[in-house]
């Protein structure tokens, strides 16, 4: 009889002691939180742990606890070895200095000099046992970080958490449920019982800040009795909830806030398509203080704003001869469409839209009158 994805997973933990787990350079707040909780979970248990995450940290997050171990790049995930056969002649002593760009190693033999024949280059195993993947939907996402390190992910086995239909089940083990709503629920659900008991109150609220992320305070349509019965679980366990969304909602900062002012002094309407848009200049970012990365929270404001609007765009100039269209959809299947047209992936619910021209009024209409075929 086949296991389940969950006695799989639950089995390779269980074999496993050095633990790699990597999210999206493409920052998400439940991928964020939800491998912040599991790397607790595993280092209570007596795991050693590396989280890699190469993007920013948005800092509506800071309070989460987070371990030492949070990385940007894998570094020294694997040795390679000097082998010398010494049953004719023993190695006395080996050193080695640095001299400017070359680190030189001295090998002392007993005797004589040492044969060539007797002297190998050995790559050595990877010291990761287990590589988990959370909220990517391919290997190619990762960027540098795969691309760099292509050999660890055909060596070590990959568990593939996700809760996007667009997952490719890269994995040797793929637990994409697309019926949860956040990557946090899947995880703790993947979780021992025995496990689930031992969740102290610092992995609890990680957990718990991921499934409100990813549910806007549970009121987004993918949220189910499931996800409340979790929830309650993690309170009961110590989460703060309250705490949680006064972090996530009502702690802006005052360029977040300027630079709202100004796209909300600026916003358009397409009655036909029901989008509502708004370009913002460089001028925009300079007297508010402000920079993009504020804007996927802003587009969030829109979307909570505009009950209307099916979808919301905010377009700016990144150099003088090119600009960002960044779009986020209240329909799943519009923003779809639109990312087929463009040829772009969804990054957690954002499509970002590179075209070479300055004229934000020329980018808003190649967007709309591509969503009109």
């Amino acid at each position: 009889m086949s296991l389940t994805p969950k006695e799989q997973f639950q089995n390779f933990l269980e074999k496993s002691q050095e633990i790699l787990l990597i999210i999206s350079p493409h920052f998400s707040g439940d991928a964020y939180s939800a491998a912040l909780g599991l790397q607790e979970v595993l280092e209570n248990q007596g795991k050693q742990t590396d989280l890699i995450f190469s993007g920013e940290i948005d800092e509506k997050f800071s309070f989460l606890k987070k371990s030492k171990s949070l990385l940007k790049t894998i570094t020294g995930a694997r040795d390679f070895v000097l082998s010398f056969n010494t049953s004719q002649n023993k190695i006395s002593n080996v050193r080695w200095e640095k001299e400017n760009d070359h680190t030189n190693i001295y090998v002392t033999p007993e005797k004589g000099s040492i044969d060539p024949r007797d002297f190998s280059f050995i790559l050595a195993k990877f010291k990761y046992d287990l590589i988990i993947v959370i909220g990517c939907p391919d290997l190619e996402t990762l960027g540098e970080i795969y691309e760099k390190n292509t050999d660890l992910f055909f060596e070590v086995p990959v568990v593939n958490i996700d809760n996007k239909s667009e997952n490719e089940n890269f994995g040797k083990i793929n637990v994409v449920d697309v019926t949860a709503a956040s990557c946090s629920e899947i995880i703790y659900d993947l979780l021992s019982q025995e496990t689930v008991e031992k969740i102290n109150t610092s992995s609890a609220q990680n957990f718990l800040s991921g499934i409100i992320s990813a549910t806007d305070r549970f009121q987004k349509k993918s949220t189910t009795p499931k996800t409340f019965f979790i929830a309650s679980q993690l309170m009961g366990k110590g989460a703060d909830q309250q705490e949680i969304i006064r972090w996530f909602y009502k702690t802006q900062s005052l360029p977040l806030l300027k630079l709202w002012g100004r796209i909300m002094a600026k916003l358009n309407w397409n009655d036909e398509i029901k989008m509502a848009w708004s370009e913002i200049s460089v001028r925009d970012f300079v007297e508010s203080r402000a920079n993009p990365k504020m804007l996927p929270a802003i587009l969030h404001k829109l979307q909570d704003n505009y009950t209307e609007g099916d979808l919301f765009m905010i377009i700016y100039n990144d150099t003088p001869a090119s600009s960002i269209a960044i779009v986020k959809g209240r329909k799943k299947e519009l923003l779809q469409k639109l990312s087929q047209k463009v040829n772009k992936k969804i990054q957690d619910d954002l499509l970002e839209i590179s075209l070479q021209t300055p004229n934000s009024r020329e980018v808003s209409q190649i967007i709309i009158d591509s969503l009109k075929i």
